[in-house]
């Protein structure tokens, strides 16, 4: 018999809604295997997409899928930028949304590899402590710049106040950071792969069922 919390062992692939913490849709998970579970990359509450779930004995299998490429499709307002760069805060100040060609122009400048600073509410520590929570208490830090590749970037959609973008960038990219840079904050932010996994073979958290687990040997193979 194997030992407790080993079994069922394998990757789940599932759709988040938007609301709930990663952290979250983990327990939930968890309580229908009730075996050990990680991740492989997490999601900010109000973003929606793929996150890879490990159960049991496939926890071990976390440092094979972490630096895995991610895509992403995103509505960034160009209008106005937020102090987290997502619609959970307020709108720092409003500007002019650039012309067609002003925005190919900067969305060019972010392509390929480039170093941002990591949006302040972020998991990031901060002498110790996570920059979420600096920011929520108002403290004002210098976010440390981040390295990142920027593999593709493509305009979906411009209403000459939003742009839908879909992007595939190296783990660890903050698309904040992106909607930032363009003077904006992310509306949206759905994650429709990771390395060779797509959203399309996912399910919604209340959905998953064991049976839906891939195995560790299918899992290998693929990445």
């Amino acid at each position: 018999m194997p030992p407790r919390g080993l079994e069922p062992a394998g990757v789940a692939l599932v759709d988040k809604p938007s609301g709930p913490s990663s952290f979250a849709v983990v327990a939930q998970i968890r309580r229908v295997t009730r075996a050990r579970t990680g991740h492989a990359g997490t999601l900010d509450p109000f973003a929606t997409g793929l996150l890879l779930l490990l159960s049991g004995r496939a926890t071990k299998l976390a440092p094979a899928l972490v630096g895995l490429d991610k895509r992403y499709l995103t509505e960034i307002d160009l209008s106005g930028r937020t102090s987290t760069g997502d619609p959970e805060s307020d709108v720092l100040e409003r500007r002019a949304p650039p012309s067609e060609d002003e925005l190919h122009r900067s969305l060019e400048r972010l392509r390929g590899e480039i170093e941002l600073p990591i949006p302040a509410a972020s998991a990031v520590k901060i002498g110790g402590e996570r920059a979420y929570k600096l920011a929520r208490r108002g403290v004002d830090v210098q976010m440390p710049m981040r390295r990142s590749t920027v593999h593709a970037l493509e305009v979906v959609a411009y209403t000459g106040e939003t742009v839908t973008l879909d992007l595939r960038v190296s783990s660890g990219t903050y698309v904040r950071s992106l909607a930032l840079a363009l003077g904006g904050h992310c509306v949206s932010l759905r994650r429709t792969e990771v390395g060779p996994f797509s959203v399309d073979d996912a399910v919604g958290p209340e959905a998953f069922t064991p049976e839906r687990l891939l195995s560790e040997a299918e899992v290998l193979e693929r990445v």
